[in-house]
């Protein structure tokens, strides 16, 4: 195990390195924020002041080799509008979307793995048919599509949900949630069930693609000559062996939630880090965007290496396979 994590940890530290460099380049060698912080008018001296107070008149290579040497430290400098720690601006934010997310992918758990299941187990029922044909329509609408529909059905004819804003919050552990607020849930449901619907379909498709491979399989044909109750092999045999392929796309799919919903945040004015991230890339907020991605990658390789760790809980044979290495 412990030269899993090294291996694992060695692996991180090059991704982070190339991330690094490849969003160094591509954020700090396009555009100039000072055209967007200071008047067009600006004297050549008022330019040149500004640029040597954000370091924007040293070279690339020594931005960089300083950009790497405050990362190191959680360090990616100050907001260029905000004049605020750029960790700082996305931490405030990352509740919000956090919490976006885990609302998203519980909606889509709750929902795409049990139609998946019944669409192996019973796939000539009319639900099964109905809901792997809603996957289709489901994988095929664009996010933004399905943003529009709702709220125009949801918010503008039946005035049922509020389409933007977060709503009322309430604090738990210093940090305020709006999944504790009546108001705060009437905000966060629309948002997402826009999230939510793909997701449902897919994990619908691959829940079922797997399942119906295992429930051919010879221990479940076993199980239910010894009599077994569908239920028993339903929920011990099938999802037992079924939770192993599906935490990987439970762990892909929650962090791309967390990383990619800057449209959707954008579209119900959800004040999260997506938004932040759209708001600086418009007035080159070069800190924040290049704060915001390397955020972004360490979590994402977070979750991988949760996810492999969570092979061994939940097959024993993987554990077996890691100590014959």
């Amino acid at each position: 195990m412990l030269g899993f994590l090294s291996s694992r940890l060695l692996q991180t530290a090059v991704v982070l390195l190339a991330v690094s460099a490849l969003v160094f380049a591509g954020v700090y060698v396009i555009g100039n924020p000072i055209d967007v912080m200071i008047n067009p008018l600006a004297t050549p001296e008022e330019r040149s002041v500004v640029a040597r107070a954000l370091g924007l008149d040293q070279p690339l290579w020594v931005q960089y080799g300083r950009f790497l040497s405050d990362a190191l430290h959680a360090d990616f400098g100050k907001s260029f509008m905000a004049g605020q720690p750029a960790m700082q601006l996305i931490f405030q934010r990352a509740p919000a979307t956090l919490e976006l997310a885990i609302a998203a992918m519980g909606i889509a758990a709750l929902i795409g793995i049990p139609l998946g299941l019944l669409a192996a187990v019973r796939p000539d029922a009319w639900l099964s048919r109905a809901g792997m044909g809603f996957s289709i329509v489901g994988l095929s609408l664009p996010t933004f599509w399905i943003a529009i529909v709702l709220i125009m059905v949801l918010s503008v004819w039946a005035g049922m949900l509020p389409s933007s804003g977060r709503g009322q919050t309430r604090e738990m552990f210093g940090v305020g949630w709006s999944f504790l607020t009546v108001d705060g849930l009437r905000h966060l449901v629309l948002p997402a069930l826009t999230l939510a619907l793909p997701k449902i379909a897919l994990l619908a498709r691959l829940t079922r693609g797997a399942a119906m491979e295992i429930v051919s399989s010879e221990y479940i044909q076993f199980a239910r000559a010894k009599g077994l109750r569908s239920s028993r092999v339903v929920g011990v045999h099938l999802l037992g062996n079924l939770m192993v392929p599906l935490v990987t796309v439970l762990a892909m799919e929650f962090g791309g939630l967390v990383a990619f919903s800057v449209i959707t945040e954008s579209i119900f004015a959800w004040p999260g880090a997506g938004k932040l991230l759209i708001d600086s890339i418009l007035s080159l907020d070069r800190p924040v965007v290049v704060a915001y991605v390397m955020v972004v990658v360490c979590f994402l390789v977070l979750l991988n290496l949760l996810a492999d760790l969570a092979y061994g809980v939940l097959d024993p044979r993987i554990r077996i396979k890691g100590r014959a290495v």
